[in-house]
């Protein structure tokens, strides 16, 4: 990964803003812009993310499905390989990575579910299974709140993935 890192991490977040208003999932709008940003990815950890949105199922309460999706990819890039399954020490990379993007996310956020980022970010949470919740966040602007949270874990978690190619470099 031979990228000028600025330009890299700028375009992660500005594709996660975009798919996420323009396509919606969280999760898979992270993975996406992630995956889209570095030119490279995996079809199968994008479709895996299909369902992790708005907090697991749009139940809201789980983990935000930007963050679980930036997870997601930073462990496709930093993951612990099949061969390497009985090796508890080979996923060690992959721990330490995805809690720096946790880390870097509260110190963004202070919270980490998904209705407590709803509340702090557009004001109020939404349960999108009640009839009218999901026109009532259109039209309260929510998607735009949450368009900038995949932004945001987009570009932590290309930070935190080039940071890991350059180490690797350098071993």
């Amino acid at each position: 990964m031979n990228r000028n890192r600025e330009d890299v991490c700028r375009r992660a977040e500005e594709l996660g803003n975009r798919y996420e208003v323009e396509c919606t999932g969280c999760a898979q709008s992270t993975v996406a812009a992630i995956f889209d940003a570095l030119g490279e990815g995996s079809d199968e950890v994008f479709r895996a993310a299909s369902g992790l949105a708005d907090g697991i199922g749009l139940t809201g309460n789980g983990t935000c499905g930007a963050l679980v999706g930036g997870a997601l990819a930073v462990s496709w890039f930093t993951g612990r390989r099949r061969e390497d399954f009985q090796d508890m020490m080979a996923a060690m990379p992959s721990y330490l990575a995805c809690r720096e993007l946790h880390d870097a996310f509260m110190a963004k956020y202070d919270c980490c579910r998904c209705h407590d980022l709803q509340t702090k970010v557009c004001g109020r949470a939404y349960n999108f299974w009640e009839p009218g919740e999901i026109e009532q966040a259109l039209e309260d602007g929510a998607m735009k709140h949450c368009a900038q949270v995949v932004g945001t874990a987009a570009r932590l978690a290309v930070e935190i993935i080039l940071k890991a190619d350059e180490n690797r470099g350098q071993e």
